[in-house]
């Protein structure tokens, strides 16, 4: 049943906010998770979430560690405002079963629900691995916060420029006369992790090669002498630890030119090794992959795409990588 009132809806997932706000939701939006940070506008609503782990000066080891830590005492890694919650009186709560260390466990939620004075909320849960899942998540969270039509037209928006970016590769390949380069994509530096679920589709329609990685896969963590030993080797490297800002990945810029030093990668000789902002676009299954398929096809093809590389300036750089 329909509330009698303008809808209240709780996002306690960064991609999951995205999404609300761009079906056009963003003024029913009644709480967020400590990390919602985009669009800018959904700053100033109440935050219902903190994580136990991350202090901002610790190391990606660090954090790895952290994380780990917490996970082995069975405790979860972030934790509920329940009062406040409470007080947001939501109609729908959007939350995630996918990564434990990405966001509030769906478990997190039920039993915090539970306790919630309107028993009629609706818990929308979020799952994606692939593109597919991400266009469905938007389509689901459409229904449940009664914008289906808005998602016809983001889909298709979405839609058409993977379909440009798709369409200009081939065209680009088949000019050039060459294979797609390799490409190795990581989305967490200490340890090493490549990215997987929805990255390896990423890379193949930007015109690449993905290494290591099948759609749908989760990430693995790899050695740095199961790195070295990759054949074939990637030919172009992408580093976009998961939320990660360029500035913070610079702070573990030396951990980071040591372990690529030690590659003997083509990428490595030639300088086709990048950095991207990982807290805004590729690790959110939202909206803005698509985003993050325009800048890696900068990367990937630079005399294709200086248009996109132009347009996402601000969230990828080459990576100087210093050898000892």
């Amino acid at each position: 049943m329909a509330p009698d009132h303008p809808l209240r809806i709780v996002s306690l997932l960064p991609a999951a906010t995205e999404i609300v706000c761009a079906l056009g939701a963003q003024a029913e939006l009644v709480g967020v998770s400590h990390e919602c940070d985009y669009p800018p506008a959904v700053a100033g609503r109440p935050v219902l979430t903190a994580s136990r782990v991350g202090h901002p000066a610790d190391s990606g080891g660090q954090i790895d560690y952290d994380v780990r830590d917490v996970l082995k005492r069975a405790l979860t890694i972030y934790t509920i405002d329940e009062p406040a919650l409470a007080a947001a009186r939501p109609d729908v709560i959007i939350t995630q079963d996918l990564c434990a260390v990405c966001a509030v466990s769906l478990d997190d939620v039920i039993d915090v629900t539970r306790q919630l004075t309107n028993p009629e909320v609706r818990i929308v849960s979020l799952q994606p691995t692939t593109l597919s899942d991400v266009w469905g998540d938007i389509r689901t969270v459409a229904a449940a916060i009664g914008r289906e039509r808005e998602s016809v037209a983001l889909l298709a928006h979405l839609d058409e420029r993977v379909e440009d970016v798709r369409r200009r590769c081939k065209r680009w390949l088949s000019r050039s006369a060459s294979p797609a380069p390799r490409v190795l994509t990581l989305e967490w530096i200490d340890p090493a992790m490549v990215g997987g679920t929805w990255m390896p589709e990423l890379v193949t329609i930007a015109g690449g090669q993905p290494l290591v990685t099948r759609p749908g896969e989760k990430s693995p963590t790899m050695t740095s002498d199961q790195l070295a030993r990759l054949d074939p080797a990637p030919e172009i490297v992408l580093v976009k630890p998961c939320g990660f800002t360029i500035p913070r990945i610079v702070k573990d810029a030396d951990w980071l030119s040591g372990l690529l030093a030690e590659m003997p990668w083509p990428a490595v000789r030639e300088r086709r090794v990048f950095i991207a902002d990982g807290n805004a676009y590729f690790n959110r299954p939202g909206p803005r992959l698509v985003d993050s398929l325009e800048i890696l096809a900068a990367c990937i093809h630079p005399n294709a795409f200086a248009d996109f590389a132009q347009k996402h300036a601000a969230a990828f750089r080459r990576f100087g990588v210093r050898h000892r």
